[in-house]
């Protein structure tokens, strides 16, 4: 099954309102809020009336604007790739803008995967059609790059782009021999091969957060459903058995004084299960604590940060049903209860 969303489809604009994303039918839909911490209103429809393929990938700039990209139909039953800029919440997003396809032509290769540099830069990464990795990014005065080839062998179709606090892009892809990645050495330049990681992965399971000013902790489960953080500076460190399938939503944020990692994750018993621990500090533990309504299977969690830094995770259904719970006012992870936006 294509997953609905690649990213962080729950973020805060400039003006620090929350966006949530995500595909309905045939388009992506966004629903903002009229004011920070405020109601929601309406959902509209992203970029005009262009018919798009199932799965949209995410990814926000420092400047706050967000970057959309999604495969749309083309004849022949081939694809192309689009995207589309959303700047502020009570904008319109701009109309898709044509990409391309990583092979020139062709049927849809995989999910894609978008991150934004320090320059406000989009890059996009997708699986070609050798089942390697290609990339293109924004010129710094507006269009696109060409297409270039990553290399990499017998990829799975789930890319993690990420902005490191450095500014610089790093993208993960998952193969039968491991982890697999690609790095900017510096502003602007193309991301390089690093050397991979040889791990039991499970494809679908990655996620990854800057936690630092040198790296991005990536986290993945393995096919028994451990979930591991990862930094290039150590060996995989063994954090907790996954709640549910899938990857873990991810967010930095501050409990009770501390700089924390938070994980969220739709359990096997349908609700969402929250742990955190001391960002860079696995040794410390974490455990699980289920909260929220049962979701259907499909359901998709985000985590967030509202104008007041106050932690707000959000989930969504299959059919579009957007709930959403902000932390209390009082000490630690307290959650006020589940509304339906």
């Amino acid at each position: 099954m294509v997953p609905a969303v690649n990213g962080d489809w729950l973020i805060r604009g400039r003006d620090g309102r929350l966006s949530a994303y995500g595909p309905s039918g045939e388009a992506v839909h966004c629903r903002a809020e009229r004011h920070a911490g405020g109601a929601w209103l309406p959902s509209r429809t992203v970029g005009g009336e262009q018919r798009l393929l199932p799965g949209v990938a995410v990814g926000q700039g420092a400047d706050g604007y967000a970057h959309l990209v999604a495969w749309r139909p083309t004849p022949g039953g081939e694809a192309g790739l689009v995207h589309s800029t959303h700047f502020r919440p009570h904008l319109a997003p701009l109309d898709w803008l044509a990409i391309g396809h990583p092979n020139k032509k062709g049927e849809r290769t995989g999910m894609p995967a978008v991150a934004v540099d320090a320059e406000g830069r989009a890059y996009l990464f997708v699986r070609n059609r050798g089942k390697g990795v290609s990339t293109t990014n924004q010129k710094e005065r507006g269009g696109w790059n060409g297409w270039h080839d990553l290399k990499g062998s017998q990829v799975d179709e789930e890319l993690v782009a990420v902005t490191g606090e450095s500014g610089r892009v790093e993208v993960y892809a998952t193969n039968p021999d491991g982890i697999l990645r690609w790095l900017q050495q510096e502003p602007g330049a193309r991301p390089v091969a690093a050397d991979p990681l040889p791990v039991r992965v499970a494809p679908g399971s990655l996620s990854a957060l800057p936690t630092s000013k040198e790296y991005a902790t990536l986290f993945f489960a393995d096919p028994d459903g451990m979930v591991y953080a990862w930094r290039p500076d150590g060996d995989p460190i063994a954090l907790i058995a996954a709640a549910g399938p899938g990857p873990v939503a991810v967010l930095r944020c501050v409990l009770e004084g501390h700089d924390c990692t938070l994980l969220a994750q739709r359990s096997t018993s349908g609700r969402v299960a929250f742990a955190a621990y001391p960002t860079e500090q696995e040794s410390a533990g974490l455990w699980w604590t289920e909260s929220g309504p049962e979701l259907p299977e499909g359901s998709r969690v985000a985590l967030a940060e509202d104008a007041e830094g106050r932690v707000v995770a959000a989930t969504a259904t299959p059919d579009g049903e957007l709930r959403l719970a902000r932390q209390k006012d009082e000490p630690g992870l307290a959650l006020a209860a589940w509304q339906v936006a």
